[in-house]
């Protein structure tokens, strides 16, 4: 790998900063509910808002007479179905579950079923992302996107296997990793339809190729590796700055944070400048663990340089830096203005961030690309 930002990083930029426009504006457009307050428009039945992800890898392959468990699985190409909290938050229904949405996975022979909820939701979702791509044209230039999507399609159609449209769900307990959520090979025959492929599933079935060729060689999965795992030393990183410092939630950073702590690569002391305050700092395997993670990330760049060619994989570097701004995009860029909230939007009641993460980390609390 040359100097640079790491290609994954670029991706990641990209993709969670379309996916926080496409939120904004479903929250913008759609009856819901959040912890700030009531329903978006006034209904009783109301769903709870979630993420572009709950949408493009559950949610749209749910047909009008329903759907079993198993072919939305077959269909997205995940098992990552997050139906537990999409029937607590109002979007399906799952008949029959003998859990009832409090725990365990639904039966793969289950019918989902969109709520009326969840029909409306569709209504708002289906147009969004040929609608911020179009706003990208408009913003970044349409010879920009139109590279950047001809880069990606080049890669993306050079895949060895059919992706999701969306990255899956970190789950701690599986380390974060990308490999256990997905479909194995011999599950999709003849049942993984596709749809319209718009620039987010390009970056992000690119991305997620990425991701699968790095955990292959990496105990510690790209999610952990790129954000908390990255910004450590050995002196110490406030845990109050780690969000700042990586672009994710408090709580995405606690789920990393935990992960490193039980597998003895950090360790959580109190900080000597702040009474209730504590410090993350490196053990002598973390910094292993973080030279590791340099190391496989240089190599897993070089094996696609090798597969993909160096002119395909420069052109794709190439049109992704020139909307990222090389990978150094702020607040005030072209990049961060696409992701500024309506004034009612949850999101304009927390402190903007000042980076975006090198990976996205969606989690189980609703899909949000930063673990919000």
């Amino acid at each position: 790998m040359g100097p640079g930002t790491p290609l994954p990083t670029l991706l990641s930029q990209v993709l969670v900063a379309f996916t926080i426009e496409f939120d904004n504006e479903a929250e913008h457009r759609m009856d819901h509910r959040t912890t700030a307050g009531g329903p978006g428009g006034g209904s009783e039945d109301a769903p709870w808002l979630v993420s572009q992800v709950m949408w493009a890898n559950v949610l749209q392959y749910v047909g009008a007479d329903g759907t079993q468990v198993r072919d939305i699985h077959a269909r997205s190409r995940t098992t990552s179905d997050s139906l537990p909290g999409l029937q607590r938050w109002g979007y399906v229904t799952i008949d029959p579950w003998p859990h009832h949405g409090h725990g365990g996975r639904a039966p793969e022979d289950a019918v989902v079923r969109l709520t009326r909820a969840g029909r409306r939701a569709r209504g708002v979702w289906q147009p969004l992302a040929p609608e911020v791509e179009e706003r990208w044209r408009s913003r970044f230039g349409a010879g920009a996107i139109d590279d950047l999507l001809g880069a990606l399609v080049t890669v993306a159609d050079g895949m060895e296997r059919p992706l999701p449209r969306y990255l899956p769900v970190v789950h701690p307990t599986l380390n974060g990793k990308a490999a256990p959520n997905l479909v194995p090979l011999d599950g999709l025959t003849g049942t993984a339809l596709d749809g319209p492929t718009d620039l987010s599933v390009l970056v992000a079935r690119v991305l997620l190729g990425f991701t699968l060729d790095f955990e292959t060689e990496s105990r510690i999965s790209l999610p952990i590796s790129a954000n908390t795992l990255r910004v450590l030393d050995d002196t110490g990183v406030r845990v109050r700055e780690l969000p700042g410092l990586t672009g994710v939630s408090k709580e995405a950073n606690a789920m990393a944070t935990g992960f490193l702590v039980r597998h003895g690569c950090v360790e959580v002391v109190p900080d000597p400048s702040a009474p209730r305050g504590k410090v993350v700092r490196l053990t002598a395997k973390g910094r292993a663990a973080q030279a590791k993670y340099r190391r496989i990330l240089g190599s897993t760049e070089d094996l696609w340089e090798q597969r993909f060619g160096p002119s395909t994989l420069g052109g794709l570097r190439q049109s992704l830096e020139r909307v990222t701004a090389g990978g150094s995009a702020g607040p005030g860029s072209l990049l961060f203005s696409g992701i500024v909230p309506y004034p009612e939007g949850w999101r304009a009641s927390v402190r903007p961030p000042e980076t975006l993460p090198h990976y996205p980390m969606v989690l189980h609390r609703g899909g949000y690309p930063d673990g919000s």
